[in-house]
């Protein structure tokens, strides 16, 4: 995962007290995690119309906690494949600001299989984050920040009910950061 480049604009404030905010206050009981355990059996029986509806609990739920307003879901079939000379991307998923609309793909861009259940969720807290930059925070803009990536996993883990990894930074080119996954993986909760 790659940080976006630092804005040379106005909106550089904002790019900045995004990267500085590395944490969410997280639920006190498990109620996320039952959400997202019924999103895992929904996959699990491959039926998109369950699947959206445990995801629609799991973005009310989020979203009365941290007092903003509900956003819509749509899961996808397969992922939007770009195929180009030298690359291809595959998109997860994405969320509209104004329609505050997540979008999530259930399925893999190629086999059609149905994607795993970390990369999933871990899809799902990544958009609603994009939603709390903008109804939470208000920044003008939600940008893939250090701290971005590093609220998304706060809410993903506690979410999943997983350890809660510290993420390790690498310097790029033009002020972007990277995570550093070795050193990532070797770190002990």
């Amino acid at each position: 995962m790659l940080t976006d480049a630092p804005p040379r604009t106005s909106y550089l404030t904002g790019f900045r007290e995004s990267d500085r905010i590395t944490t969410l206050d997280l639920p006190g009981d498990a109620r996320l995690s039952d959400i997202a355990k019924a999103i895992e059996s929904a996959m699990k029986s491959d039926q998109t119309a369950n699947v959206r509806r445990a995801c629609a609990e799991f973005l009310k739920f989020a979203s009365e906690f941290y007092h903003v307003p509900d956003c819509g879901v749509r899961v996808l079939a397969a992922r939007p494949l770009r195929v180009r000379e030298q690359w291809t991307t595959e998109l997860f998923g994405d969320y509209a600001p104004k329609a505050m609309l997540i979008r999530v793909w259930m399925r893999t861009a190629v086999r059609k299989d149905v994607t795993s259940y970390g990369t999933f969720l871990s899809t799902l807290c990544h958009e609603f984050c994009h939603h709390l930059d903008y109804k939470k925070f208000g920044f003008a803009d939600s940008w893939h920040t250090r701290g971005f990536y590093e609220r998304a996993a706060v809410l993903y883990h506690h979410a999943r009910g997983t350890p809660q990894k510290h993420l390790f930074w690498a310097p790029m080119s033009g002020g972007r950061w990277r995570i550093d996954w070795p050193r990532t993986n070797r770190s002990t909760p």
